[in-house]
C-alpha cells in the first residue's frame, strides 16, 4: 500500500489535523472518504470521542467497521498500554502523536492491500 502517514497530516498547517481526522485523512484515498467526514471528526479529538477513547483508535476503528473488518482496540492496547485518552496522555505518557502513528501502523496492516 503506498499511501501517506496520517502523522504528516496530524497538526500541521494548513488544516491542523486532530488525531482522529488524521487517521481519516490519511486513508481518504484508498476509502473514498469525503472531506465532510473528516471534518465531522473534528469532534472526536482531544478526549471527547466516544466514552473517552482515544481519537486515532476510534477513528481507525470507525474505518475498518466500514470495510467489514474487526477492531484494532487490543492491538492498540498491546502497544501503547491503554485505550483511554486520559489514560494514554496522564499515566501511560504517550503522546498523541504516538498514538496516530500506533493507530496508522495498525489500521494499514489489518486492511492490507486493497
Amino acid at each position: 500500500m503506498n499511501k501517506i502517514k496520517a502523522n504528516t497530516f496530524f497538526r500541521t498547517e494548513p488544516e491542523k489535523l486532530n488525531c482522529a481526522q488524521s487517521i481519516i485523512k490519511a486513508f481518504q484515498a484508498q476509502l473514498n472518504i469525503s472531506e465532510e467526514v473528516i471534518a465531522e471528526f473534528r469532534k472526536y479529538g482531544g478526549g471527547r470521542a466516544p466514552e473517552g477513547i482515544c481519537g486515532a483508535l476510534y477513528a481507525a476503528d470507525y474505518l475498518l467497521k466500514q470495510q467489514g473488518k474487526n477492531s484494532i482496540q487490543e492491538e492498540f492496547r498491546e502497544k501503547a498500554g491503554a485505550v483511554m485518552c486520559r489514560e494514554l496522555k496522564k499515566k501511560r505518557k504517550v503522546s498523541c502523536e504516538m498514538c496516530v502513528n500506533i493507530a496508522d501502523e495498525l489500521l494499514e496492516k489489518k486492511l492490507g492491500d486493497f
